[in-house]
């Protein structure tokens, strides 16, 4: 049986690996060494990478969107903001990457809330034809080999689900984010990962799961993941 890493969790995180070795079904599973959860703002991927990290006592590679300085504006008045905001995320996660490269030696294991393959995404969204050639040149001159991963989860939900959970989270920045916006987004994640084949895909609806608050739905999606080594899959509960 494979057993689950002792967790270094803080006291009380509910998601500690040691009570949930017990719940999960582990038998036979072998656990993805480096996942990556992606998917459009408020949908949840920042909260399910860090509950599988605690689940799995496995490292983090997060964006950091509150060391950008240039999102808030960029909520506030795309047009203007646009090109700074995507070169500050660009240029964050190639140091990311870099140093994720140095590490290899260690084979950590680890889970991410972004693939680099997805700020062309953003870029193509938000910028217009000067300013994504711009990007594109940058965009060539780094280095952004990142591992690929065993498993990459697409979490997706319609536009009102996102608008309630980025409304009930109340960061300020993401106050002006426009509906528009956020529909162009989901598009262009589904046109996206309707190609996407550099790894196993597990395409997850979010629309009736709660993972942040109801720790079943949490432990029912872990269950379901572990048996996804390669193909797409498409996890739809309640349906």
């Amino acid at each position: 049986m494979t057993r689950l890493p002792t967790s270094d969790s803080a006291p009380g995180d509910d998601y500690r690996a040691e009570n949930l070795a017990q719940e999960l079904n582990l038998e036979g599973k072998t656990l993805p060494r480096f996942i990556a959860v992606e998917g459009n703002i408020g949908v949840g991927k920042t909260t399910l990478a860090k509950k599988l990290a605690a689940t799995f006592n496995y490292d983090t590679l997060l964006e950091l969107p509150e060391e950008n300085p240039f999102l808030e504006r960029f909520y506030r008045d795309p047009k203007s903001a646009a090109l700074p905001t995507q070169l500050h995320f660009l240029l964050q996660r190639s140091q990311q990457i870099q140093a994720l490269r140095q590490d290899d030696m260690f084979k950590p294991v680890r889970v991410a809330d972004f693939l680099i393959e997805k700020d062309h995404l953003f870029a193509e969204v938000t910028l217009d034809s000067d300013e994504l050639q711009l990007y594109q040149q940058v965009y060539q001159h780094l280095t952004l080999e990142a591992p690929k991963p065993d498993l990459v989860i697409y979490l997706q939900a319609p536009l009102n689900v996102l608008q309630e959970r980025i409304h009930k989270r109340g960061i300020s920045a993401e106050r002006s984010i426009s509906n528009e916006y956020l529909a162009t987004l989901n598009e262009a994640y589904t046109n996206f990962f309707h190609y996407y084949d550099q790894a196993p895909l597990l395409i997850v609806n979010c629309a009736e799961i709660d993972i942040v608050d109801q720790q079943k739905d949490y432990l029912q999606l872990v269950e379901y993941l572990l048996n996804v080594t390669s193909g797409r899959h498409y996890y739809n509960p309640g349906k």
